[in-house]
């Protein structure tokens, strides 16, 4: 009997009778390479992995996606809440770098119940994350010394952009603000919206930072923030950047701005 003839007897078309079966090795890559990035970064989902895949071994995303299914690391989505309708108010959108930051508190615990707070600084152009200062008290003092320091590396923005904590309202933080020629943006109270860059990546941060690990000291604190700042400017893929890191963005459009990039 032919192979036509038989084919039609049994309902399988010829096309399936020569096809070659798929070797159960061929997505063994795959699978290490999600494994790999997983196990350095288990917050990422799936968007995230393929982006920082694709640069790399440029596979297609309904590929790598099965394969992400089949290991069962889809993560549960949190579902929108219905929010109150606020005032919006325009967000200013820096054109260059050191035009516009913005800057943040947050606050977690140590394994032993210590609380300790965080100092976040980023340029709302590239999202670069400029500095993290980590301590158990973070007085407007201390605020004048981390800005000092970044004067000195890259130079002051021209405007900072916070809420009304009471660090951002203390007398010798403006004296030394208006003295350096740096304006201070306060955000209505209650209106985090308008700080919306650097809310952004307090919820990064808290993701892959402080609520993935659990922290003996504020030494195991610093070195693993020292080491994921490195990772966020310089290798994590950024969606409101076009899928670049702060780095490759600065260094993309550095030539549409007056920023001159240190060498």
């Amino acid at each position: 009997m032919s192979v036509q003839r038989s084919c039609r007897c049994v309902g399988l078309s010829r096309a399936a009778y020569y096809r070659q079966p798929a070797t159960k090795d061929r997505d063994v890559e795959v699978v290490d390479a999600l494994n790999s990035v997983l196990d350095k970064h288990p917050r990422w989902g799936f968007w995230k992995c393929w982006k920082y895949l694709y640069k790399r071994h440029r596979w297609n995303h309904k590929r790598v996606y099965r394969i992400y299914c089949k290991l069962n690391l889809n993560q549960k989505r949190q579902a929108k809440k219905r929010l109150p309708k606020r005032v919006q108010q325009p967000l200013l959108v820096p054109l260059q770098p050191n035009q516009v930051w913005s800057a943040d508190f947050m606050s977690d615990s140590l394994y032993a119940g210590r609380r300790f707070r965080t100092f976040n600084v980023i340029d709302d152009f590239n999202r670069e994350l400029l500095h993290i200062e980590i301590d158990t008290s973070i007085t407007g003092k201390r605020l004048i010394r981390v800005f000092e320091r970044l004067r000195l590396e890259r130079g002051l923005p021209e405007m900072l952009r916070t809420d009304n904590g009471p660090e951002f309202l203390s007398g010798e933080f403006i004296a030394w603000a208006e003295e350096h020629g740096m304006t201070i943006q306060y955000i209505q109270p209650g209106k985090p919206n308008q700080n919306a860059y650097i809310e952004r990546f307090n919820k990064t941060y808290r993701n892959e930072v402080l609520d993935l690990y659990l922290f003996r000291n504020l030494n195991e604190v610093r070195e693993t923030t020292y080491w994921w700042k490195i990772e966020y400017n310089e290798q994590r893929p950024h969606d409101s950047l076009g899928d670049l890191t702060p780095a490759e963005y600065l260094s993309k459009n550095a030539g549409n701005s007056t920023f001159q990039l240190s060498t």
